[in-house]
């Protein structure tokens, strides 16, 4: 299913405080320079149109929720909607979500780890461009700190069950938990537009949630 066109970005918005590139995070890492204080810090990869990032800092405005997203056009709206907000404890960082853990952040510095309805990458020759892959399994381990959670969420049963057998194998997380469906309270409270479409179209969501002990 294709991308939508975004809506217009405000030009009198101030995109600074809520977008960044891989090359402007600070170096090395620090989380409390990047938000201006010491908080839970959970990371989304592949923020979409920004949804979750804007109702999780909301719901938590204890942690900070940093998103990456490679769409240049998608970041830059996700930031002028956390601008337009003013929710200081969330950014977006355009770039590779895979780069971003692999060369960024240090071990144990996540509460948790969120990737929703990451592209699947139907064709066998290119399943390897998946994101759940055992590099990034691995890196979400080193990551995340003792208590740490990884939510995937998928419309694709293949690719959540062959994710869910590589995660058994490959790592020590403890899961999958059981995460309910609940009825939304109104027309966008879904975790993100992805899920809102599928939902509202009767299809099935596949959710997983796992901690690591």
């Amino acid at each position: 299913m294709g991308r939508r066109a975004l809506p217009k970005i405000d030009p009198a918005l101030d995109l600074s405080r809520h977008h960044a590139t891989l090359e402007t995070l600070p170096q090395p890492w620090s989380a409390a320079e990047l938000f201006g204080r010491v908080a839970p810090l959970e990371i989304e990869v592949g923020s979409g149109k920004g949804l979750f990032l804007q109702n999780a800092a909301i719901a938590v405005p204890d942690h900070d929720f940093l998103g990456i997203e490679v769409g240049t056009k998608y970041a830059r709206f996700i930031a002028a909607r956390l601008a337009k907000r003013g929710l200081a404890n969330a950014k977006i960082v355009h770039g590779d979500g895979l780069r971003l853990f692999r060369e960024f952040l240090p071990d144990a510095t996540l509460a948790a780890v969120h990737v929703y309805f990451p592209d699947p990458w139907w064709k066998a020759r290119h399943k390897k461009r998946r994101v759940m892959n055992e590099e990034f399994l691995t890196d979400v381990v080193r990551t995340l700190v003792p208590g740490g959670r990884l939510h995937f969420w998928t419309d694709v049963e293949e690719y959540f069950l062959t994710t869910l057998e590589l995660i058994a194998e490959k790592t020590p997380l403890v899961g999958p938990l059981p995460v309910p469906e609940r009825n939304p309270e109104h027309d966008l409270d879904y975790l993100t537009h992805f899920e809102r479409r599928k939902r509202q179209a009767g299809l099935p969501i596949y959710r997983s949630e796992f901690e690591k002990a």
